[in-house]
C-alpha cells in the first residue's frame, strides 16, 4: 500500500502576486458566474489596497517548506506538488509536470477544511477536469478528508486564540466577546451538505478547549445578489447588531475558522472592514491567526497522508461527528440546482 501513491499534491484557490494579475485572476474566478463586472471591479480594489499581492501563494510555499521537513523527519519519501483552481500554479500544468515526472498516483490536500459545494466536491471536479486536459498520461489523484475536526486543525487555533485573547487585559477578559468567521456561502448550497454543523462542531471544540462559555459563529465575504439568501449574519451586521443592541463588550476577539490562512478576504473584511467598525464603535479587536504553515497544521497533513497509506490505524478527531469519509458518498456537497448555469449549450 506504501507505494500506490508517489507525490502528495496541494490544491489551492490561487490569487495574484502584482497588480496586473488581478483581473485576469478575478475573471478566472468568476469564469461561468453570473456576477456585474461593477462587482468585479469593486473586489478588484480589495487586492489592490495591498499593493495587488494576495498572500495566499506564499503561505503555501512556507506550508510545502514546512510539510517537507516533516515528511523527511518521519521517513515519508514523497514529492510535493502544488496546484491552483484560479491562477498559478494552475492544476493542469501541474498535473502535466507531474506526468512528465512518471507520477502514477497522488493524493491531494485541499486547503479547505470543511465540506460544501465549493470547498469540496468542486475541488474534486477541478482534479478531474485537470486530467482531462492532460490526457491518457495524467496521474490519478485522490483527495484527502475534510480535517474541520482533526485536531492538528484545532489545535493551532486554541493556541492563536489564545494568544488573541492574551492581547485583552486581564480584567476585561472574561467579558470579551468571541466572534467565529466562516465564507458565507448560499442557503440552498449549504442546504446539500454539513458546512454549518461542522463549523459549529469546530467553534465548539475550540471554545470547550478554553472553557469558553460564550461564542458566535457568523460569516463573512458573501457574494451573489442581495436578493439570495446566504447564510447569516454578516460579521460587520452582527456586530453593528449587538453594539445597538447594548451587547457588545469592550473586546472582541475574531477567529477566523473557516479559513486556514491570512488571505485577502481575512486581511479586507477582518483586518480592515471589521476593525475599523470596531474602532467607530469604540470596541477593542482583536483578530486571532489562521493555522498557516503551523508545524501542527503540517504535521497533520502527514497523518491525513498516512491513513491512506495504510500506515496507521487511527483516524484522528475530535469530538462527536467523527472522521469524514475517504470518498464522498455520491450526491454528497451537490451544486444545487439554482446554482446551476442556465443557459449552458451541449452540442
Amino acid at each position: 500500500m506504501a507505494d500506490s501513491y508517489e507525490a502528495i499534491l496541494i490544491v489551492s484557490f490561487g490569487g495574484p502576486e502584482k497588480p496586473d494579475e488581478v483581473l485576469p485572476f478575478l475573471e478566472n474566478v468568476l469564469r461561468k458566474k453570473n456576477v456585474p463586472r461593477e462587482r468585479m471591479l469593486e473586489v478588484a480594489e480589495h487586492y489592490y489596497r495591498f499593493g495587488g499581492v494576495s498572500p495566499i501563494n506564499s503561505q503555501i510555499r512556507d506550508l510545502i517548506a514546512v510539510l517537507r521537513g516533516e515528511l523527511s523527519e518521519h521517513g515519508l519519501k514523497m514529492s510535493i506538488y502544488w496546484g491552483n483552481r484560479n491562477w498559478h500554479p494552475l492544476l493542469p500544468d501541474t498535473l502535466r509536470q507531474m506526468a512528465s515526472d512518471g507520477i502514477r498516483r497522488a493524493l491531494a490536500f485541499v486547503t479547505s477544511a470543511y465540506s460544501s459545494y465549493s470547498s469540496c466536491r468542486q475541488y474534486l471536479e477541478d482534479i478531474e477536469q485537470a486530467r482531462d486536459e492532460v490526457g491518457a498520461n495524467a496521474p490519478v489523484v485522490d483527495k484527502l478528508r475534510p480535517f474541520f475536526n482533526h485536531p492538528g486543525f484545532i489545535e493551532p487555533m486554541i493556541e492563536s486564540l489564545s494568544a488573541a485573547l492574551a492581547q485583552v487585559p486581564a480584567d476585561r477578559r472574561p467579558d470579551a466577546a468571541i466572534v467565529y468567521t466562516a465564507h458565507s456561502i448560499p442557503s440552498s448550497m449549504a442546504g446539500t451538505c454539513q458546512y454549518e454543523a461542522q463549523l459549529n462542531e469546530t467553534g465548539r471544540l475550540v471554545s470547550e478547549a478554553l472553557g469558553l462559555k460564550r461564542w458566535r459563529l457568523v460569516y463573512q465575504s458573501r457574494s451573489g445578489l442581495p436578493s439570495q439568501p446566504w447564510l447569516e449574519p454578516d460579521v460587520c451586521d452582527y456586530l453593528r447588531e449587538q453594539h445597538q443592541q447594548g451587547q457588545l463588550p469592550s473586546d472582541v476577539v475574531i477567529l477566523p475558522i473557516g479559513f486556514v490562512s491570512d488571505h485577502i478576504e481575512v486581511l479586507f473584511d477582518l483586518d480592515t472592514e471589521a476593525k475599523a467598525l470596531c474602532e467607530a464603535l469604540g470596541v477593542h479587536m482583536v483578530r486571532a491567526a489562521t493555522s498557516g504553515s503551523h508545524p501542527r497544521f503540517a504535521q497533520m497533513i502527514r497523518q491525513l497522508v498516512a491513513e491512506r497509506l495504510g500506515d496507521v490505524s487511527d483516524r484522528l478527531t475530535l469530538g462527536n461527528l467523527g472522521p469524514s469519509p475517504d470518498v464522498c458518498p455520491t450526491g454528497c456537497c451537490a451544486l444545487p440546482s439554482d446554482k446551476r448555469p442556465k443557459s449552458l449549450k451541449i452540442g
